[in-house]
């Protein structure tokens, strides 16, 4: 079982790239001279003040051309532009010059001649340039090409595509949920002694407070950092406000008011086959939603990290959630939270170390027990965990929890159980061993009264007790 860690993920730069080779095609193209060949500009690139026929003087002394005398058009033969000089005058001819066709095309980039040396000769310049950066100028003269072959597209080659639809989606629509999430939905970068990494929260009052798990945030407890990225990108320190390693949750704080808010949904009411959507930061990759449905309830689960093991009796959904997940929303179709994304099992660990993904077997905290130690972090700085005063035999193979020591005065004694007393039920759920009955145990609160079901020769006796309370470490 694996909990969804921190892991740092280095952004993607190819949209970058796209966006200077854009800017290099279209800053040095003949066009880019509004007033004519032969006004000057400043040059973005170098800074200097080029003009027209100066740009053709160095590119023709890198890529020399071969003048030739054009004859004049064969009689009978139509001609759309001024008349040719003749070959008398000496004047050189070229019947793709601008300024004798200056309406015609610009078809530099199709055909030999000075202007297109003028566009290639800079594109590689800059691909020289920027070879350091990821080869800009390759970018910059694919752009160019594909823009020059969409202007020669005869009308017969154009595909049909419909308008872009821009109209509100639908209500209860993923899209329609995802846009009323996500910006209450946070990543959270964490820097610590041994390292760092990123996870997900979200936000549960609009003056700052945000949930998430404590795996997260844990590395930033020893003089470690915190800051937190919201939607719109604004990026905020933030300090822990307290942790409970026994559920797997911590509060946290940054200095803000007015935030958009999570609503909070009622885990008691979710049944299997919900639609359910997830949502946060999988690998650092923010605001990235999945979706699924709820696939099984009270499943019993550890997670939790660095040593401290957490009992969750989680929801588990099909909905892809993958390290970097962890502290974020679990959704209903109303866009209400039902859980917190908090751990995943696999088939194996990936290799060198690294955690392995989803295999469409995540688990969430309900939210009802979420909000709860929530509710308590934020009052107190700390929360509390239900207790039976036992402690289990962790050897025992069932079927059925065995007692191996009763605390004298904890609610256990007082409700009259022994050691090697074997629980078999809790409120009549089955439990088949130790972890199941923490789990169940922990699913309520302190101060509830549950009912156990004790195996008392070929049957069992019911055991009411009232559950004590124990701080919760962090």
């Amino acid at each position: 079982m694996g909990d969804l860690g921190e892991r740092k993920v280095s952004s993607f730069s190819a949209g970058s790239h796209a966006a200077r080779s854009t800017s290099i095609t279209r800053e040095h193209t003949m066009t880019e001279y509004p007033d004519g060949p032969h006004s000057t500009r400043r040059d973005p690139q170098f800074g200097e003040t080029t003009s027209g026929d100066a740009m053709n003087d160095q590119v023709e002394a890198l890529y020399p051309t071969t003048s030739a005398t054009y004859p004049p058009p064969v009689p009978g033969t139509r001609v759309d532009g001024p008349a040719a000089p003749s070959a008398a005058s000496g004047e050189e001819y070229d019947p793709w010059s601008i300024e004798q066709y200056p309406d015609a095309p610009d078809r530099s980039a199709r055909r030999g001649g000075k202007g297109t040396g003028k566009v290639v000769a800079i594109a590689l310049a800059s691909g020289l340039l920027a070879g350091a950066a990821g080869g800009v100028g390759a970018f910059a003269i694919a752009d160019h090409r594909s823009t020059t072959t969409a202007a020669s597209t005869s009308p017969g080659a154009v595909l049909p595509q419909t308008d872009a639809e821009l109209s509100a989606r639908p209500s209860g629509s993923i899209a329609a949920v995802a846009a009323a999430v996500l910006p209450t939905v946070v990543q959270i970068e964490e820097r610590g002694s041994s390292g760092g990494g990123t996870g997900s929260g979200f936000v549960l009052r609009e003056d700052g407070y945000i949930l998430t798990n404590n795996h997260v945030v844990a590395g930033a407890v020893d003089g470690g950092t915190l800051s937190v990225t919201f939607q719109n990108g604004v990026t905020k320190p933030a300090k822990i406000i307290g942790r409970d390693t026994s559920y797997d949750l911590a509060v946290i704080k940054v200095d803000m008011t007015g935030l958009a808010v999570s609503t909070l949904g009622n885990s008691d009411g979710v049944v299997v086959g919900d639609s359910v959507i997830a949502i946060g930061s999988p690998l650092g990759l923010e605001g990235t939603v999945t979706s699924g449905i709820i696939s099984s309830l009270n499943r019993p689960v550890t997670a939790g990290g660095s040593g401290e093991s957490s009992f969750i009796s989680a929801i588990q959904t099909d909905a892809a959630i993958n390290p970097g997940n962890s502290g974020g929303p679990l959704v209903d179709a109303q866009g209400k939270v039902i859980g917190i994304n908090s751990a995943i099992a696999s088939l194996g660990q990936a290799s060198s170390g690294s955690q392995a993904g989803s295999i469409g077997l995540g688990f969430a905290i309900p939210i009802n027990q979420a909000k709860r130690v929530a509710e308590e972090i934020i009052s107190t700085g700390s929360s509390s965990h239900p207790v039976i005063g036992v402690q289990v035999d962790t050897e025992y193979g069932g079927p059925g929890a065995k007692i191996a020591a009763v605390t004298a005065g904890g609610p256990a004694d007082q409700a009259g159980l022994k050691a090697n007393d074997i629980i078999l039920t809790v409120d009549g759920r089955p439990v088949s061993d130790s972890t199941e009955l923490i789990v169940a145990i922990r699913s309520n609160a302190p101060g509830e009264v549950i009912t156990l079901g004790v195996k008392e020769g070929s049957g069992t006796r019911e055991v009411k007790v009232t559950l004590g309370a124990d701080k919760s470490k962090g």
